[in-house]
């Protein structure tokens, strides 16, 4: 049995234990100079002082001690005392010639202790890892702050250091190589590349474990990548192992092993800091704390092998041993075939990913602009190119300096230097274009990342073919791979396989080349040229493409899109047009990735019909005067009020105190730094301007609304007022160091991780402040370590949490749970949308032991902060509250009980009867961008009434107007909001962004099946629905949305179509211009008309689809009102909603429909959208059709579900829970 096999034994059975630090134990000798030098080294020309692996010659029997301190508590994987033996770090003690000896010695001592061990207990084999470090240097990051393309060591002098390094390893006889704390993945490929070129001398492979280091809360390695990225990058060697150490304690690394735990089909290994370390640089975190921590990985499932990093010692790693020695080791997940590339982030292309844009404008060859930037040496606006590319949806950036004028290595070199120090570019994988191998493999040495060669191919023979996709798989890359032999391009469609066949059979069977990571270019060739034989390049490339498909597992497909339309150059409608339609139907037939200008691609149904009916005619060659015809077109298409009332200004001759009172409770800010200026003049100290006449008149603000006299938009524009005045202050405050405000308590607040709504959040917390709260609001998308984490570093009184999508609900019930882990005793406020004092009882204060409370509006804030945290009223306020919810929880069960439910058979067979209907086609196919709608088209289309619910203002539109009780303060608000609506419309503060889809369907159960084309053969996605159980009065149905789609046995063609709109296109510079000048109410305001704006736009894009797009109701004519009220046929149902609760779903949609390419809205990884004011959600057409609310499901169907959409029941339970009949 070799050392692979035989750890991957012991890995199979337990979790094995690695040591702790070296360093730590190093220093509890309290070694000097003299001990570092011995005798050998005694007239060295330098201190050695520090330099800890030297200690390896001069100090063997205190490093041995240290392993067998290890071994003695129950460690099965030391690691050797080598983490700085390399020649580039030795070089700061002038030691470089050491780097063998210390490497070898090193082993030599561990493998002595191992050997030991091993004979006492054979049932127990202790490994040792020879340890390789980062290195002092950085291939991917300057050190010169002027000079991000400088770089101060290169890929080829890492790999000789690392080299050396393994040689003397491997000839001590090392049993693990581990490539350890990573911060610089570039770096750790180099490292790999030196391990794998010394396994081909040594003639057999040893086992390699990868271990990287998150530097802090980012959750990014020190250059940048996120720890998905860094397995993708790094999974080329096959490692024995994959995981994280160093920088951060066992707490915070959780998260990032957790992550890796899912993705990565290796074993996981994690050996974190004892805790972070205090101002001393002292590691405070006890051993027993550290275990209990780990051993809850272990229970999770998380790990295999666990050891400790800095601040760790034998103690801890007893403590370890003992708490999680009982666990079983993690199971190796089985992962689909694909090609995982990356930047500093994934990149996965998955049978889901449609197609893969790739960017083209860097290109010296294909790109005028371009050439002359980088030909006159101006790389900064050259990048700016490279980010255009990026922004406008480029998934992968080509990159080619083939020109003859240039120095094509240098440029490729520099320009990739410059690239990695910019981290929106270098956020997606690097395509490295080149027809020279040596600016390949140039580039291949830059990229942190994994990312593509373009290209090879067998055109100089079988053998320099198999020597360079050997490289390309060591230096860590997928390939592109040409339809290109000895005898020359592949032209026609048989020629196209032949070839692209024979390389897939080299590349598995003779390199073993993972099959994801091989991209085919069957050539694209320029088609109506004039030349009859070129006339069938088009259609040999689409056939040609799904043969390989079909014939070549796992294979993707690409091609240089542009060289189709070659012949018209200059002409860049035709140009486009050309793209279009070749892509539309070469991604049919399997093509998934194309080198095109991500920023000027047509879209297929907006060509003009005559236009895309003569490209069809030639991309398809559909008749022999199709070349004439086009040229004729081409030509068609060469390059194409009142008086304002005057201010009633008596208040102005009142004293300061009563004008700053008068604009708090006013909300008039334009007099504010003029008053408070006098009042600070008038004051002994400016905090007392602050606690006493602005306080004094935030509490009549306080008392007003308390009283029902003031109403929230009344009480948020007195907060803009009182931040105005309070900033103007602080810099006189600072100065005179007087003391803080002492304020009633300091809450916390934060809307949960995944949930991008704030507008609630953010008026509790003004509301709050108004009464002399001190608000702590980290925003949005916050995950809960840093929520807890900030109310430690804050001491606060409260946390509160917010959320309005259904996925908040669990993350929330994990924050109570993470807060009761780790000891928390304060109160913990929930609220949002989605929140409800049921499941606050049921769900979430069962979790935690300290108060825990559902908070209904920022009216009701003020007093349940108040009486948590008061002495006198916070005892019985709680145990009232838990009174009450131990109520709503008896209730619930009851309810539970009594809720009669059909089987999912039952249900099933009384779904909704279509009748006879016959659904209309639409009048495209595919998908339409929408982005020249005026807002001013979306006033009409506005719905008021949840804009006044926004405001916590009770009534309908335009009733409110005139109410009794808010109808003074609803006017008033709807004047301001018209007034900002107007500039909104007028000034194009927002930018209005759409996409349509309509595709072939039909229904199977209660799942739709939606199709490629018409013939309906082949299915392009599933979308899967869930059915009402709750019995029903007789004569209702047990709806499921897919009742309204045609049933596949039916024969019928239906449809169903797919939207995506956004009007929050803008927003966010403007909401931080007001919240820079303190103007909560102007902030709020224009996130909630931005909100209505999107809702209208919705309605509209509705009305022109059931009137156009559609067609199915051309003849409708409604109201505002009779849209409000939904009387129209059909429905737009959106995933996340009643009728489809699942939000995963979103997900499907968004691809179908390239909805962030199309629009720039983004979805959370809890699937919420972003920009906020967005709506998306599916159409469909029956007029049957009706929103419904799912209810509760009962486990037969949440199977049923979980298996219809291949997830595991438990993440389906998960995202379903509010719906679960148990």
């Amino acid at each position: 049995m070799n050392k692979i096999e035989l750890l991957k034994q012991q890995l199979s059975q337990r979790i094995l234990f690695l040591d702790g630090a070296m360093g730590t134990m190093i220093q509890s000798y309290n070694l000097e100079e003299k001990d570092y030098r011995g005798e050998r080294f005694a007239d060295w020309d330098c201190d050695l002082k520090g330099n800890n692996d030297l200690l390896s010659l001069t100090q063997p029997d205190i490093i041995k001690a240290i392993h067998k301190a290890y071994y003695d508590v129950g460690v099965d994987i030391v690691e050797t005392n080598t983490f700085n033996a390399t020649s580039i770090a030795m070089a700061d003690y002038n030691m470089e010639s050491l780097a063998y000896e210390i490497n070898f010695e090193s082993v030599r001592l561990a493998k002595e202790v191992a050997a030991e061990f091993t004979a006492l207990n054979p049932d127990k084999p202790r490994f040792v890892a020879g340890t390789l470090g980062p290195t002092n240097r950085t291939a991917s990051m300057s050190p010169e702050v002027n000079d991000p393309g400088f770089r101060n060591i290169s890929f080829d002098e890492l790999v000789e250091a690392y080299t050396e390094a393994v040689r003397g390893m491997c000839d001590a006889n090392v049993d693990i190589i581990l490539i350890e704390t990573i911060f610089d993945t570039l770096n750790a490929k180099a490292a790999i590349f030196a391990v794998e070129q010394y396994f081909d001398v040594l003639g057999h492979k040893l086992p390699v474990m990868i271990s990287g280091t998150i530097t802090d809360a980012s959750g990014r390695t020190l250059s940048g990548q996120t720890a998905a990225a860094f397995w993708n990058s790094l999974n080329h060697v096959d490692p024995i192992s994959i995981g994280f150490n160093c920088a951060l304690g066992a707490t915070e690394l959780r998260q990032y092993i957790e992550e890796v735990s899912n993705i990565a089909d290796t074993h996981i290994s994690a050996h974190p800091n004892a805790g972070l370390p205090n101002e001393f640089g002292e590691y405070d975190e006890t051993p027993e704390e550290m275990a209990k921590e780990l051993a809850d990985w272990a229970a999770q499932g998380y790990l295999n092998i666990i050891g400790g990093c800095c601040g760790t010692s034998p103690e801890y790693i007893k403590a370890i041993v003992d708490a999680v020695q009982n666990y079983a080791p993690r199971k190796i997940p089985t992962l689909e075939k694909q090609c995982r590339l990356a930047g500093l982030e994934p990149q996965n292309i998955t049978p889901d990913s449609l197609f893969v844009n790739v960017g083209e404008r860097t290109n010296v060859t294909g790109s005028a602009k371009f050439k002359r930037l980088i030909v006159e040496g101006d790389y900064e606006t050259a990048l700016e190119v490279a980010k255009d590319q990026v922004e406008n949806g480029a998934q992968i950036i080509d990159i080619n300096m083939d020109e003859g004028m240039l120095e094509s290595k240098e440029a490729m070199v520099r320009f990739l230097h410059l690239i990695a120090s910019e981290p929106d570019i270098a956020k997606v994988p690097i395509m490295l274009d080149s027809s020279k191998w040596d600016i390949l493999e140039a580039g291949l040495k830059c990229i942190q990342g994994k990312g593509v060669v373009n290209s090879i191919s067998i055109k100089e023979g079988e053998e320099n073919f198999i020597k360079q996709a050997k490289l390309i798989r060591r230096y860590g890359a997928a390939v592109i791979v040409m339809a290109f032999d000895e005898d020359g391009q592949a032209d026609t469609m048989a020629r196209k396989i032949e070839i692209c066949q024979r390389a897939y059979k080299i590349l598995t069977e003779e390199v073993n080349f993972p099959p994801e990571d091989i991209i085919f270019d069957p050539n694209v060739f320029a088609i109506a040229t004039g030349i009859d034989e070129h006339n069938n390049y088009g259609v040999d490339f689409i056939e040609a493409t799904r043969e390989i498909t079909r014939t070549c597992p796992h294979t993707l497909i690409s091609g240089g899109v542009s060289n189709v339309s070659f012949s018209f150059r200059g002409n860049n409608l035709v140009r486009e047009a050309i793209h279009a339609v070749f892509l539309y139907h070469a991604i049919k037939a399997g093509m998934g990735m194309g080198i095109v200008n991500a920023g000027q691609l047509a879209i297929y149904e907006d060509i003009p019909t005559e236009l895309r009916n003569a490209v069809e005619d030639v991309v398809l060659n559909r008749n022999p005067e199709a070349t004439e015809a086009m040229l004729e077109m081409a030509q068609k298409y060469q390059g194409a009020g009142g008086v304002a009332k005057k201010e009633d200004l008596e208040w102005r001759s009142w004293p300061v105190k009563k004008r700053l009172e008068h604009g708090l409770v006013k909300g008039n800010a334009d007099y504010i730094i003029e008053d408070t200026e006098q009042a600070r003049l008038e004051a002994e100290l400016p905090l007392h301007v602050i606690e006493g006449p602005l306080m004094d008149g935030m509490n009549v603000v306080g008392d007003l609304f308390g009283e029902g006299k003031m109403f929230l938009p009344q009480v948020v524009k007195s907060a803009r007022v009182m931040k105005k005045a309070v900033a103007h202050l602080m810099p006189f405050m600072d100065a005179e160091k007087g003391g803080g405000i002492k304020s009633n308590g300091k809450i916390l607040m934060a809307t949960v991780k995944g949930d991008v709504h704030d507008i609630g959040k953010n008026i509790v917390g003004v509301v709050l402040q108004c009464n002399n709260y001190e608000v702590i609001d980290m925003g949005v998308m916050i995950p809960a370590e840093q929520i807890l984490k900030k109310a430690k570093e804050e001491n606060v009184d409260i946390i509160g949490l917010s959320g309005l999508i259904t996925p908040s609900l669990d993350e929330m019930v994990h924050v109570a749970k993470e807060m009761e882990r780790q000891g928390f005793d304060i109160p913990l406020m929930i609220g949002g949308a989605t929140t409800s004092r049921a499941h606050t009882a049921v769900k979430i204060e069962q979790n935690y032991h300290a108060p825990t409370l559902y908070v209904t509006d920022a009216s009701r804030s003020v007093g349940v902060v108040s009486s948590l945290l008061s002495d006198e009223l916070k005892d019985d306020y709680i145990a009232k509250v838990r009174a009450e919810y131990e109520q709503v929880r008896e209730r619930h069960k009851g309810r539970k009980a009594q809720v009669k439910q059909h089987s999912l058979e039952k249900a099933r067979l009384n779904k909704f009867d279509l009748g006879d209907h016959q659904p209309t086609k639409p009048a495209f196919l595919g998908t339409k961008v929408i982005d020249s709608v005026p807002l001013d088209e979306l006033v009409a289309y506005i719905d008021w009434t949840p804009f006044f619910q926004t405001w916590e203002l009770s009534g309908k539109y335009p009733k409110i107007l005139k109410d009794e009780v808010v109808g003074e303060t609803a006017t008033k608000l709807f004047a301001d909001a018209k007034k900002m609506l107007d500039q909104i419309v007028s000034e194009k503060w927002l930018t209005a962004k759409a996409v349509i889809g309509f595709y072939p369907a039909n229904s199977i159960d209660d799942d739709i099946e939606l199709y490629t084309d018409e013939s309906r053969t082949e299915v392009l996605e599933t979308l899967h629905h869930l059915r009402q159980q709750n019995v029903k009065a007789p004569g209702r149905a047990n709806y499921c949305l897919s009742d309204f789609i045609a049933s596949k046995v039916s024969g019928k063609a239906d449809y169903i179509g797919g939207f995506a709109v956004t009007t929050g296109i803008g927003i966010d510079e403007r909401v931080a211009q007001y919240e820079k000048d303190h103007d909560d109410y102007n902030s709020i305001m224009l996130k909630a008309l931005a909100d209505r704006l999107a809702e209208a736009f919705a309605e509209y894009l509705h009305e022109q689809v059931r009137k156009d797009h559609w067609g199915y109701a051309s003849d409708e004519e409604h109201t505002n009102e009779t849209l409000i009220s939904e009387d129209y046929k059909g429905i737009r149902p959106a995933p996340g909603y009643p009728a489809c609760p699942d939000h995963t779903e979103k997900e499907k949609l968004f691809e179908l429909l390239s909805a962030t390419a199309a629009t720039t809205i983004e979805l959370t990884e809890s699937y919420a959208m972003f920009p906020t004011a967005a709506v998306s959600g599916w159409y469909l057409s029956h007029p049957g059709s009706q929103y419904f609310n799912v209810g509760k499901i009962d486990e037969e169907q949440l199977e049923s579900y979980a298996k219809r959409k291949g997830m595991t029941k438990e993440v389906a339970e998960r995202w379903l829970s509010a719906h679960l009949h148990h």
